[in-house]
């Protein structure tokens, strides 16, 4: 967690901070900023930045003028101005920042199109706000509903109310352009309220409704990731990856965004590498590359008529020898160059770098009487069997000497 309140309080039970199933602080939420000036002070004669930033459901965030100049602090729950009734909000950042967020979101200050703060919500706008998000999975359901029954071919992924309830916002996504003017007018007469339908991408559905990847960890988009750049497969392609879609596909069924995190790195490090087309011409005929290494900075070179021998060469070798094709030089073949892949093994060995003690210094070292008393148990035991074998065969000897010798036929 992000804050203190969610530590633990008294008898082992959860602190909390009872702020409506949210984050008193914003400091659990996702996408959220870390406003580091909250504890400095402001230079004498300027006023603090008179526009904060509010959250409404998931990650949706807008920029509100506070004209009044409410004492607002992070994880106040405020009522703002809306385009018809208002709405309710949490405010997740106050002062400076929020002129540094304006400008990189590019927000215009001073706009026509920039709404204001009324006040501190009260109990009852946080109550009529809560109703209106418990009844947001029902009403999803039976949207749902309703377009199946249309034959509509898209798909209704949330529902955002406004403060005041009197409007919902059906987010949904669809391959190609739908007509839902019948689907509006049908829930509307259902539910009674204003409809406003908002088209949004596989990645931003993701990023509302976020999810667990394949790494274990939650989904970039919906905790830290702000901007969607585009994947190709030419990313995969340059880190050497199986083109598995599969595995190359996140929870929105588009590309991953992390294909793009070592992307650069990758580009950085094939400046210097010869094309994976290039051919070396030699006298025993010409070569082609099978495979590029490029953390060792190796590739694997065949013949065309003796595809299964590789001949491994380094990267520094390949460009000589392209560079000496180019001038018509004479190369006999890529024996002569080729490195052999000899793997040593070496054994592992573990030093102590840092100069720490060992995780079982306090352990009772291992006495070795038992092992000889086992041994002694061992040893005992046969010769306890010897001795009886023995003493069995003696009886067995004594015995045939004992018995009477038949006479012999006279």
């Amino acid at each position: 967690m992000g804050c203190s309140s969610c530590s633990t309080g008294k008898d082992g039970q959860p602190k909390g901070c009872k702020n409506n199933g949210t984050c008193g602080t914003d400091g659990c939420n996702k996408l959220t900023v870390f406003d580091w000036l909250s504890n400095m002070s402001l230079p004498n004669g300027s006023e603090p930045f008179n526009y904060v930033e509010v959250r409404f459901k998931n990650s949706r965030k807008e920029f509100f003028k506070n004209t009044d100049k409410l004492s607002l602090s992070i994880g106040d729950l405020v009522v703002t101005e809306a385009k018809s009734g208002f709405d309710v909000g949490m405010v997740t950042l106050t002062g400076e920042l929020v002129r540094v967020q304006m400008k990189k979101k590019k927000a215009i200050i001073d706009g026509e199109e920039v709404y204001k703060i009324h006040r501190k919500a009260h109990q009852k706008d946080v109550d009529t706000w809560q109703n209106c998000r418990d009844r947001e999975e029902e009403i999803k359901k039976r949207a749902r509903e309703i377009a199946i029954a249309l034959k509509l071919q898209m798909k209704i992924s949330d529902v955002e109310f406004q403060g005041d309830g009197s409007k919902a916002t059906f987010y949904y996504t669809a391959e190609d352009r739908v007509d839902f003017r019948q689907l509006i007018k049908d829930m509307a007469k259902a539910f009674s309220i204003r409809i406003e339908m908002r088209q949004i991408g596989y990645r931003q559905e993701a990023q509302r409704l976020g999810g667990i990847g394949s790494c274990g960890r939650e989904l970039c988009c919906s905790t830290w990731l702000t901007d969607f750049r585009s994947v190709s497969t030419a990313a995969a392609r340059y880190q050497q990856l199986s083109l598995n879609p599969q595995k190359l596909a996140g929870q929105c069924g588009k590309l991953k965004c992390c294909l793009n995190y070592e992307l650069d790195v990758y580009l950085d490090a094939l400046k210097d590498f010869p094309n994976q087309d290039t051919k070396i011409f030699t006298e025993k005929g010409v070569a082609y590359c099978q495979k590029t290494d490029i953390f060792k900075e190796m590739l694997w070179f065949s013949y065309k008529d003796d595809a299964a021998n590789w001949h491994m060469l380094s990267k520094h070798q390949v460009n000589e020898l392209v560079a000496r094709n180019k001038n018509k030089e004479k190369i006999t073949s890529l024996e002569d160059y080729a490195i052999e892949n000899v793997v040593e093994e070496k054994a592992m060995v573990f030093e102590n770098v840092v100069g720490q003690d060992s995780l079982t210094r306090f352990d009772k070292p291992k006495s070795s009487n038992k092992k000889k008393r086992n041994n002694n148990k061992k040893r005992n035991n046969n010769n306890n069997n010897n001795n009886n074998n023995n003493n069995n065969n003696n009886n067995n000897k004594s015995k045939n000497k004992k018995r009477p010798v038949k006479n012999a036929k006279k």
